[in-house]
């Protein structure tokens, strides 16, 4: 994001005096750029010019030596026996590089440095050190912290450094930076150049355009080092490069430090201040939006060559990676070795190793150039290679630029490094002007709902740089060479919406027609995520992503058709290219980062579709962009879509009840889980019977529950997950979860209303009947036993709910068997039950019971 200093803003566009960055960032939102931080130097209190009177060193028993300075800082120094402040301070420094008569940046006591650093007088080696003399990393200005700061090696004169002067003011410390959020389509805005014009848009104040070429660059010069262009027809029939402008410079010190405000606004800008060849690129690049490079003239041999990349070609970029490159990529070559041999770097990307400035350059050839955006792009992508030129050239720079940042580089080198430049130029130049886009100006009423008048429109359109020939009803405009987004009459009409304010715009809700609302399957969904989250789960929502890795933890066979995924062409990681098959296989992994960051007790859900493919399935066919496909291609592609069934599925692990004074934590377990299902299926309006599912994974063998509705069909499984499941994921032993198919759920239930039963107003009897079976026997055949007998007893069938809360074995009940225990809610709808009616029930239930599984009353 592009950082604005607003003292180097106002140098293209009038600011007020008591401008603020806040009030900057007000102005700019009304024209589209958002606010995204506002940064300070973090230094505050007094910081002031100081001048050395006196230095001293003195050696200290650990070997390291220190200077003893007396320093004058003005108005700030000590105050003499008369009160008057002329005794220089006395300040403790442990740095060489500066000695009597240099005038440096002192922080006196109650200043605060970048950390945050406090400046207080405090005692140290013998001596009161009344404040710190500072270097350039203390203050936040560079990474040199090995020296102190001299100001005259910066280039401040003595005129605006006498001593007690405000440093924070002279290094512009007390500038207020704005960090503004670009869109896109508005390349033209990572420049000051483009903020201002925006400000100008926004509050009228007076622009100053940099970036128009003058007669004295335009002038016609002889050429300079030749410059070839081999690529006419780019990779989709648009040139790689249509303009490039090389300038020579001789006899620059181009390695040594930039002027000390260049250093000041690039550090502002968000860049590290290098040497004077590269700021002064880096410089008019932000200032202006033209990306530039330097090379170093002696290390190249001419012709320079533009050209697209041969197969196995190779270059070490200014970042010291070796990149093996891609034909597509284009290039910055020279002919060391022959024509176009040498690989200078990776156009509009970033420049080669090769032919980088260096501590002996004093010749240059400065390059601006203008490059196609998809190009740039697509090799910075590529290459996974982000620069500040890459982020301006694919979002679309102005192609009438180069000529005019060549010469505003060059003027800089000049009177900052010496040296002369060439009268011989280069520019290669086969940009062609954009076509007139043709727009109606009533368009921009029609479209946005406000009635704006051609002349509104017009001046609109005048303002942003477009030349408007009004002559026939449909206007022909000719957009301005930095605004390469606008290239449609709707392009025009958000310039028109924007400039004359979206608060202008009326916020108009259409009413909703009656006799709609949510679809009962719609109804049912929400119901199902409000009855999960009341008991107890919590909502998550992943992506449906994943890898076979994820499905290798589930342990899914290899002939599972879980494993059979949408694979996609172009995944958001190369780990994760299938489409989930399933819920738990993203869900478990949500559940293992929690348990990964300490949260052990977890109880999870989550509601999504899964993907499911028919074996053989046909791939779904890739279609052209630009185009609408035909209506055969979308025939085939809606016929390639597979089956996205929607499926709910909860995880707990850990303790579902914890432990308390005089009370162990419970730990949960299948019938956890299974309550979720009755409540999810209750909720849907059919019953689900579970049944013991020898094997399926990612569930233990003994313990899981293969779930059915009363047409048979399998709608889902819930158990505890298998051991080595568990050791996969990292979760806690004996972690429980479940999965089902709401789509089949809902179609079970098919779209009759579910009927309330009346609630009876006679009061509930409760009877617990603890049954003894062989430990094989599963608990829901019990359960089954338990709802049969209950309805076929004498007393009616009065039995309101029933759910297993105690399972035993040990020596009470004997080897190879167990004790289910089932509380029974009983409830007559015309009648107070007896005790009578009460055993009768419980007397059925048994006799069911061992009729069917061989249970016995637990003594």
């Amino acid at each position: 994001m592009p950082r604005v200093p607003l003292t180097w803003l106002a140098e293209h566009v009038d600011l007020p005096a008591d401008l603020t960055a806040e009030q900057l960032a007000a102005d700019l939102v009304r024209v589209g750029l958002e606010e995204e931080a506002i940064h300070s130097s973090g230094v505050t209190g007094p910081l002031v010019v100081g001048q050395v009177v006196e230095l001293t060193p003195e050696p200290q028993k650990n070997g390291k030596t220190i200077n003893w300075c007396r320093v004058d800082v003005g108005a700030h120094n000590d105050l003499d026996d008369a009160g008057d402040p002329t005794v220089p301070r006395g300040i403790v420094c442990g740095a060489h590089n500066f000695g009597v008569g240099d005038r440096v940046v002192v922080a006196l006591p109650g200043a605060v440095l970048p950390g945050p650093f406090p400046i207080a007088a405090r005692k140290t080696y013998g001596h009161v050190s009344d404040g710190m003399i500072c270097s350039a990393r203390e203050l936040g200005l560079g990474e040199d912290h090995a020296g102190i700061i001299v100001l005259s090696r910066l280039g401040y004169g003595e005129d605006v450094t006498t001593p007690g002067t405000d440093a924070l003011r002279l290094l512009g410390l007390a500038d207020e930076v704005l960090e503004i959020n670009v869109t896109p389509d508005r390349g033209y805005c990572f420049s000051m150049r483009g903020v201002a014009r925006e400000y100008a848009h926004s509050t009228g104040a007076r622009f100053t355009d940099a970036g128009l070429a003058t007669d004295d660059v335009l002038r016609e010069r002889p050429t300079g080092f030749a410059v070839e262009v081999d690529d006419d027809e780019g990779i989709h029939g648009v040139p790689g490069c249509d303009r490039f402008v090389a300038q020579v410079v001789r006899g620059v010190r181009a390695s040594g430090p930039s002027p000390a405000w260049m250093q000041r606004r690039l550090t502002q800008a968000g860049m590290r201040p290098i040497s004077l060849a590269v700021d002064v690129t880096n410089y008019v690049m932000l200032d202006l939006g033209q990306p530039m490079h330097a090379y170093d003239l002696d290390t190249l041999t001419a012709p320079v060559v533009v050209r697209r990349a041969r197969a196995g070609e190779r270059v070490t970029t200014l970042d010291d990676v070796e990149r093996t490159l891609d034909p597509q990529d284009l290039l910055i070559t020279d002919s060391t070795g022959g024509r176009g041999a040498r690989v200078l770097g990776i156009a509009g990307v970033m420049g080669g190793a090769d032919s980088e400035v260096g501590d002996a350059t004093t010749d240059l050839l400065l390059e601006a150039a203008h490059f196609d955006p998809v190009t740039v792009a697509r090799s910075s992508r590529r290459h996974r290679l982000t620069s500040e030129a890459s982020k301006r050239f694919e979002r679309g720079v102005d192609p009438r630029l180069p000529r005019v940042a060549v010469a505003r580089a060059a003027a800089l080198l000049v009177e900052h490094g010496g040296g002369t430049v060439d009268d011989a130029l280069t520019d290669v130049d086969t940009t062609v002007a954009p076509p007139p886009v043709a727009f109606d100006p009533a368009q921009a009423a029609r479209l946005v709902g406000v009635p704006y008048t051609d002349d509104e429109v017009r001046v609109t359109l005048t303002e942003i740089g477009c030349e408007v020939d009004d002559a026939d009803a449909t206007w022909q405009v000719r957009v301005p060479t930095w605004r390469p987004d606008l290239t449609a009459g709707v392009d025009l009409v958000e310039e028109v919406a924007r400039l004359r304010g979206y608060d202008a715009i009326p916020s108009i809700v259409p009413p909703a027609p009656s006799g709609r609302g949510l679809t009962r399957g719609q109804r049912v969904r929400r119901a199902v995520a409000d009855t999960l989250a009341g008991g107890g789960l919590v909502e998550v929502l992943s992506y449906p992503f994943v890898g076979t890795d994820q499905l290798d933890a589930l342990a899914l066979p290899a002939d599972d058709d879980r494993r059979r995924a949408v694979r996609l062409v172009n995944p958001l990681t190369d780990g994760q290219p299938l489409m989930r098959t399933d819920l738990l296989v993203t869900l478990l992994d949500t559940a293992r980062r929690n348990v990964a960051r300490g949260n052990v007790d977890v109880g999870l859900f989550e509601m999504g579709l899964v993907t499911r493919p028919d074996a053989g399935a046909v791939s779904a066919p890739r279609l052209p962009g630009g185009v609408r496909p035909s209506d055969d291609q979308l025939a085939a592609l809606a016929a390639a879509v597979p089956a996205q069934p929607l499926h709910v599925a909860g995880v707990v692990t850990g303790l579902v009840e914890p432990a308390g004074p005089g009370r162990a934590g419970r730990r949960a377990d299948v019938e956890d889980v299974l309550a979720h299902v009755r409540r999810v299926a209750q909720v849907v309006g059919v019953d689900v019977t579970s049944t013991a599912d020898p094997e399926r994974a990612p569930f233990h063998p003994g313990r899981c529950a293969r779930l059915t509705v009363p047409s048979g069909a399998v709608v889902g499984h819930a158990g505890e997950l298998h051991p080595k499941v568990v050791a996969a994921l990292d979760l806690p032993a004996r972690a429980v979860a479940f999965e089902l198919d709401l789509t089949a759920l809902l179609a079970a239930a098919g779209e009759e209303p579910v009927t309330a039963v009346p609630v009876s107003t006679f009061p509930v009897a409760k009877e617990d009947v603890a049954l003894v079976v062989a430990a094989d026997v599963p608990s829901s055949d019990v359960l089954a036993a338990v709802r049969a007998g209950a309805a076929g007893s004498p007393a009616g069938d009065v039995l309101e709910d029933v759910h297993l809360f105690d399972v035993y074995t040990g020596d009470q009940v004997g080897a190879g068997r167990k004790s289910l225990a089932f509380a029974l809610r009983l409830r007559a709808a015309d009648r107070t039950l007896t005790a009578a009616d009460t055993a009768a029930v419980r007397d059925a239930v048994v006799a069911e019971a061992h009729a069917r599984v061989g249970a016995t009353l637990r003594a």
